[in-house]
């Protein structure tokens, strides 16, 4: 009998234990008739949209960059690259006229 790799780090040294499935290498353990979890970071924007990766934001107001004397302003646009579970600047972006930085969710708007 054949099982499934692991759904974290796609190890196919997968072993059973009685309804478990688990990986030795990552210490992942689920059971294979649950669903799977949904364990991808959210985010959500100045209106409450929820945001993906590869979306195109406009900022709500200027922002300040930190450590630098420049300032992103209002309607600037940005590509989302992806999105972290932080507790500020979840949003991995590429600002047109900055480059990559990192930028608040609740400081952009949905494009």
């Amino acid at each position: 009998m054949s099982l499934p790799p692991c759904p974290k780090c796609e190890s196919e040294y997968v072993y059973q234990d009685q309804d478990l499935l688990i990986c030795p290498e990552c210490a992942n353990e689920w059971n294979p008739n649950e669903e799977p979890e949904n364990d991808e970071p959210t985010a959500k924007d100045a209106n409450g949209t929820l945001l993906q990766a590869g979306d195109k934001v406009t900022a709500a107001k200027d922002l300040k960059v930190k450590g630098s004397s420049q300032v992103i302003k209002v309607g600037t646009k940005a590509v989302i690259r992806r999105i972290v579970d932080a507790k500020d600047h979840e949003l991995d972006c590429k600002v047109d006229g900055v480059g990559e930085m990192m930028v608040t969710a609740k400081f952009v708007k949905k494009a």
